[in-house]
C-alpha cells in the first residue's frame, strides 16, 4: 500500500524518521554510558517496540497498564512512577518492573518492603522547586502546589533506608541549559544524599532529537552526576523518541463560510490531536503556509459539536475542495495515546511507512471501539 492509498483519518509513523531519532539517542548512551528508556505516555505504538528496543534500554510507565505493555512488548528494563499506587495493583507492578519510584514518603513506607522483597529497586521522586518554563503551567511539575515529588521542606532522610535512587522530572520540550539549571537546584537542595544513591533519573521533557538541541551540554550534565557521585544516570524522554516521525492523514469533507473560509475535515483536534487544544499549538501541515502567506486561507476544523474543535488557520495555493487530502506533521507523539471517541468520532487507523516507502495498516477501529467504553 502506498501513502496516498491509506484510509483517512490515519496516523502514519515513518520507520526511517523514528530510527533516525533512535540513533541520536543511542549515540548519547554510547558516549556517556547512561541509559535511556522510552516514556510510553508520549508514544506507545508497540508494533514498533522491537525497533525501539534495538536502540534504547527499555520503557517507563505511569501506571500498571503501561508497565504491562512495556513488559510484554519490549521486555527490557521496565521502570514506573505514579503519583500514588493502588493496593490491589502494587504486587503485579513489582513483579514486572525493575525500578518502582515513589512520589511521597508515605507511599514509600507503605510499599517499599514489597519492592525490596521482590528484588527490585525503590526510588523516590524529588521536587527541586525550580521552574524553567513559562506559559505552560499545566505541564510544569515545579509549579506552586504541584503534586509531584518531595520538596526539600518535606524531605525525610531518616526514611531513605532501602532507597537506591532519586528521580526528578521538571522539563517539557526544553533544551539542555534548562537541565543544567535544574541539576544545580537538585544539588543545592538534595546533594548531600546523592553519594548514598546508586542511580539518578533525569526524567523526561528533553527535546534531544530536535534540531539545535545542545547534546554536548546534555552529555556534560550526565558526566557530572557520574563523575561527582558515581551514579548511574537514566533519562526517560517520550517526545524525543518519535519527534517529527509521524503524520495524520485526513480528508476535506466540506467547506463553509462565516467571515472566512472554513474547511471541515474527517479528523478532530479534540479527539485525535488533543495537545493542539491543551498546549495549545498549531501543528505543521505539509504544503500549507501561515494565514495570508498563500492565496487561499482556511480555518480547519473537525466534525464534532465542540465549537472550539479547530486545528488552526492555514493558507493554500489552491482552494480546498471536498476530497482533498491533507497531511499534518509531528503526529506520532501524544496523539494515539490521548485520543478519544467523543461524539462517536471514529478513531484513526494506525499505519507504518517502511523505509522503502510502502505502508501497512497495523490497526483499524470501528463502532465496537466506541461502544465498548460505554455501559
Amino acid at each position: 500500500m502506498r501513502f496516498e492509498e491509506l484510509p483517512t483519518p490515519c496516523y502514519v509513523v515513518d520507520e526511517q524518521k523514528l530510527e533516525d531519532n533512535l540513533k541520536i539517542l543511542n549515540g548519547v548512551m554510547k558516549r556517556t554510558g547512561c541509559k535511556i528508556v522510552l516514556a510510553q505516555k508520549a508514544f506507545s505504538m508497540f508494533a514498533l517496540y522491537p525497533l525501539i528496543g534495538k536502540y534504547l534500554s527499555g520503557t517507563t510507565a505511569s501506571g500498571l497498564y503501561e508497565a504491562r505493555l512495556g513488559h510484554e512488548e519490549m521486555g527490557k528494563e521496565n521502570h514506573i512512577f505514579s503519583a500514588a499506587y493502588r493496593e490491589d495493583e502494587i504486587d503485579e507492578i513489582v513483579s514486572i518492573c525493575d525500578h518502582v519510584i515513589f512520589n511521597s514518603f508515605s507511599q514509600l513506607e507503605k510499599f517499599k518492603g514489597r519492592v525490596i522483597a521482590g528484588g527490585k529497586k525503590a526510588g523516590l521522586r524529588i521536587n527541586p522547586e525550580c521552574s524553567t518554563q513559562t506559559g505552560h503551567a499545566i505541564y510544569d511539575p515545579c509549579s506552586p502546589g504541584s503534586r509531584f515529588g518531595v520538596t526539600q521542606e518535606q524531605f525525610r532522610p531518616d526514611l531513605l533506608d532501602g532507597v537506591t535512587g532519586l528521580h526528578f522530572h521538571t522539563l517539557c520540550q526544553q533544551n539542555a541549559d534548562d537541565l543544567e539549571t535544574t541539576l544545580n537546584a537538585v544539588e543545592e537542595k538534595f546533594g548531600e544524599w546523592l553519594p548514598q544513591m546508586e542511580w539518578i533519573n533525569f526524567g523526561g521533557g528533553h527535546h534531544i532529537t530536535r534540531e539545535g538541541y545542545d547534546i554536548p551540554l546534555l552529555e556534560k550534565c550526565i558526566k557530572r552526576m557520574q563523575d561527582k557521585y558515581g551514579l548511574e544516570v537514566y533519562l526517560e524522554p517520550g517526545e524525543a523518541v518519535a519527534l517529527n516521525a509521524g503524520y495524520l492523514v485526513t480528508t476535506v469533507l466540506d467547506t463553509v463560510k462565516n467571515g472566512m473560509d472554513i474547511a471541515i475535515l474527517d479528523t478532530s483536534a479534540s479527539c485525535h490531536m488533543p495537545d493542539v487544544l491543551e498546549m495549545p499549538y498549531r501543528p505543521p501541515l505539509i504544503g500549507a503556509g501561515e494565514p495570508g502567506e498563500k492565496p487561499y486561507t482556511y480555518r480547519l476544523g473537525g466534525q464534532t459539536c465542540l465549537a472550539g474543535d479547530t486545528i488552526g488557520d492555514y493558507s493554500f495555493d489552491k482552494p480546498l475542495k471536498e476530497g482533498v487530502r491533507l497531511v499534518f506533521g509531528d503526529m506520532a507523539i501524544y496523539t494515539m495515546v490521548k485520543n478519544t471517541t467523543f461524539n462517536g468520532m471514529p478513531l484513526p487507523a494506525i499505519a507504518i511507512q517502511y523505509k522503502n516507502g510502502d505502508c501497512a495498516i497495523v490497526r483499524e477501529f470501528g463502532y465496537h471501539d466506541f461502544k465498548m467504553r460505554l455501559g
